[in-house]
């Protein structure tokens, strides 16, 4: 996950609706069902739906009162706790 990414598409969210990424994440999701689709490529949707689901999480991180800053620091703490367990 890149924090950049996410706090871009946060921002996203705030300019226009959840719907749009939630029907990017939907296409994408439906991309990887391609056979033909190499590890890389997978690799790559992959991290691209992290970084949509990401986003949608601070964003209701926000809606919840946690300003943009310390939801994001707070999302990311909460990735990295997961990774060294």
């Amino acid at each position: 996950m890149k924090l950049p990414i996410i706090k871009h598409m946060t921002n996203f969210i705030e300019e226009n609706d959840q719907d749009y990424v939630l029907e990017a994440i939907e296409t994408l999701e439906a991309m990887t069902e391609v056979s033909s689709l190499k590890d890389e490529e997978l690799d790559v949707l992959g991290e691209i739906i992290s970084n949509l689901y990401g986003a949608i999480e601070v964003d209701k991180m926000i809606k919840n009162g946690a300003t943009k800053k310390d939801a994001l620091n707070g999302f990311m703490k909460r990735v990295l706790g997961s990774i060294d367990k």
